[in-house]
């Protein structure tokens, strides 16, 4: 019998449906107990713009010493979820930016926590300003825990 998602992945909302006025920076989460997250941002662009999602990184759920991380990630992207399903794989790159068009788009990257710097464990996502109030977005982590089981650990504590 095969394990469900839940039992082998920890789903956290990093940030609920918001506006990219101003810019999102998602929940911190720890990656103690993880050996990969996806990071999964939905935007809903009624104003075109290339709103970008990047990661920071931080040494406690609290946002503690946060600063941007460099490394480059496998990214993905769909442009127009309208059009169809496929992401697209972009440059491994440290953010990726949206397709500046009106459209209902996906932004996926894939970390890593080998590539946290020293002393850090806990990454947030960030979606840029847009300076746009019509546009929101939504952003999902999805932990691969190092341990399944049918109730993994919260990631939003040390």
């Amino acid at each position: 019998m095969s394990a469900y998602l839940t039992e082998t992945h920890k789903i956290v909302c990093g940030s609920p449906i918001a506006t990219t006025n101003g810019g999102i920076t998602g929940a911190y989460v720890s990656l103690k107990n993880v050996h990969r997250v996806t990071i999964i941002a939905n935007l809903l662009q009624a104003a075109a713009h290339a709103t970008a999602l990047g990661i920071n990184e931080a040494t406690s759920v609290a946002g503690g010493g946060a600063q941007a991380v460099t490394a480059h990630l496998p990214v993905f992207k769909n442009a127009d979820v309208s059009a169809g399903d496929a992401l697209v794989r972009g440059t491994d790159a440290a953010s990726i930016a949206a397709t500046a068009a009106i459209a209902n788009q996906i932004l996926v990257a894939v970390f890593d926590p080998s590539k946290l710097s020293a002393g850090f464990d806990c990454i947030a996502a960030t979606l840029d300003d847009s300076s746009e109030a019509t546009n929101f977005a939504s952003i999902t982590y999805i932990l691969e825990t190092r341990y399944p089981q049918a109730t993994p650990p919260s990631a939003l504590v040390d």
